[in-house]
């Protein structure tokens, strides 16, 4: 019985200091401050941002003002290169048909972004720093590992867009490699914005939302898409006249939009206001205004996405490869050999999208398509980063200077890029990122059941755990998303037509499946022993506990 009270007592909340509880509203404590350093620890929360607390209304464009920033950063995932890509794709393919799937998973990320900005909030942690307390060391470095692969596709996918989007810029004149080298530079540059204010680096990323927002919505303009099939296509769920090829683009606007690592990013960016963890309502009040927050960012991304499916829709849907080489030649265009001559039909990506824009709509939509393309690459680019660092301190509780941090991060994904940059031709990447979606789906389960599982415990969560509902219905979309996605990896591999390939896959498979059950099961023992302690009272079991 002593020895039961003793444990328990381990597990409770440290003594109040100065006179001042701990947070009464989540058992999970902030891991301690270092305080022997040889040099101060410095991250994106240096500076917390002010919350107005003289304001009594309802709500409060002043406070909204204040929790804006965060949700924008977030949503910068939903808008890099590898979703325009995919959006391009899906609108020559076809047509308006897949907007409500664009919808939906756009509806999907908001709801699971809304889980990851709560966790942040009420815990005071983000999550990777949650899943280092959870989880043993060997599945802890595994689950790290996993989500770092997914961080390096999707820094791949962005650092190649903004090298195609440079090259296009320049009339081919910097090569892949050269864009490459320039874009892993110059955010090394930026990323030190926020050493001259948090809302200064905000700001610049809303910079570039607008720059999107201008370039492909002037796009749209110039190329006026069928407004009502445009509709049509966003809310009648269903796709006439649909097979295999519109089936598997579905599948990858799915994997496109829903990113492991911006769940980690989100939960990390939303400590950056100050908060007053031991006050319920403004703990209720902060969760409020980044669900606001997090909706108009993701909103204004998806009329983004939209713009981009609805001018390929538009002007190049059911085209042949044939039909481009002939159109770019009669405007001399210098990229008509881009487009072989056959009745195939036309397969494009951002490179091609930009140059069947050139030649249907002159210079000037090429250049504004590259513009839009390197503030996408840009911008997700420097969010990459940031989720590299929060993924690597908080799952390895490393507390390294700013420039260690973020050369370790940014060239984490140097070689595998410059490798594909000096291999691979501009003009057949295509494959490349069909593999990175693949990538980056196996890697969700690897964020979506941490973030429901943590969300739903009461003794991390307290009065804002999620309810019944909530549970279930998360639990629906996390086991469809990865059904979706798996079907992705399986339709992927099976077109490899290779039994070497076949057999790979098999085996990686069964590794797979079988570290995802763990988890689960390390999940539900850890749950179980929380749940049947005091709640409010102590924190999350650490790796010494656990298994």
């Amino acid at each position: 019985m002593k020895e039961g009270k003793n444990e328990k007592s381990k597990l409770q909340d440290s003594a109040p200091e100065n006179g001042v509880e701990t947070n009464q509203y989540s058992s999970v404590s902030p891991p301690a401050s270092p305080v022997a350093q040889d040099e101060p620890f410095s991250t994106y929360f240096e500076d917390k941002v002010a919350i107005p607390d003289n304001v009594s209304q309802v709500f409060s464009f002043r406070k909204l003002w204040a929790f804006t920033g965060p949700g924008f950063l977030m949503s910068i995932a939903y808008l890099d290169p590898g979703n325009i890509e995919s959006d391009l794709q899906s609108g020559a393919k076809a047509g308006f048909k897949l907007l409500w799937i664009l919808l939906g998973a756009t509806i999907i990320g908001l709801l699971l972004q809304r889980l990851a900005a709560r966790l942040g909030v009420v815990t005071g942690m983000h999550l990777a720093e949650v899943c280092n307390r959870q989880y043993p060391t060997v599945p802890r470095i595994i689950l790290w590992l996993m989500v770092e692969l997914a961080i390096i596709g999707s820094d791949m996918q962005e650092v190649i867009g903004c090298a195609i989007a440079l090259n296009l810029l320049s009339m081919g004149g910097i090569p892949l490699w050269g864009g490459v080298l320039i874009t892993i530079t110059d955010t090394f540059v930026f990323l030190f914005l926020d050493k001259y204010g948090l809302r200064k680096l905000e700001a610049f990323f809303g910079f570039l939302i607008t720059i999107m927002a201008l370039s492909f919505g002037y796009e749209y303009v110039l190329v006026r898409p069928n407004q009502g099939e445009l509709l049509k296509g966003m809310f009648v769920p269903y796709c006439a006249d649909c097979g295999p090829v519109q089936l598997e683009q579905a599948v990858g606007i799915v994997g496109a939009v829903i990113m492991p690592h911006n769940i980690y990013l989100h939960s990390a960016l939303v400590k950056s206001r100050d908060i007053d963890r031991k006050n319920k309502n403004e703990v209720k009040e902060a969760n409020k205004y980044y669900f606001i927050e997090s909706s108009v960012a993701l909103f204004i991304s998806f009329l983004i996405n939209v713009f981009v499916v609805a001018v390929f829709a538009q002007a190049f849907f059911n085209k042949t490869n044939i039909e481009m080489h002939m159109h770019c030649n009669a405007t001399d265009s210098p990229y008509a050999n881009v487009f072989p001559l056959n009745n195939h039909t036309l397969e494009v990506d951002i490179y091609k999208g930009g140059v069947v824009l050139g030649c249907f709509f002159g210079p000037a939509a090429l250049y504004i398509w590259a513009v839009g393309i390197l503030a996408a690459g840009q911008s997700s680019t420097m969010t990459g980063t940031y989720s590299g660092q929060f993924v690597m301190e908080g799952f390895l509780n490393l507390r390294w200077s700013r420039f260690a941090r973020v050369l370790l991060t940014r060239s984490i994904a140097i070689t595998p890029t410059l490798l594909v940059a000096i291999f691979q031709d501009v003009e057949h990447l295509t494959g490349m990122n069909d593999f990175l979606n693949v990538l980056q789906s196996m890697q969700l389960p690897f964020a979506l059941i941490p973030i429901l599982t943590f969300t739903s415990l009461t003794s991390i969560m307290n009065d804002f755990a999620n309810g019944m509902v909530w549970k279930i219905s998360g639990g629906v979309v996390i086991l469809v998303v990865c059904a979706i996605n798996m079907y992705f990896v399986v339709v992927y591999v099976t077109a490899l037509d290779s039994v070497l390939f076949y057999v790979f896959a098999a085996l990686l498979s069964v590794a797979y499946l079988c570290f995802v059950g763990y988890l689960v099961s390390q999940i539900a023992h850890s749950s179980f022993l929380l749940e049947t302690l005091e709640p409010c009272t102590q924190p999350i079991l650490s790796s010494d506990h656990v298994g």
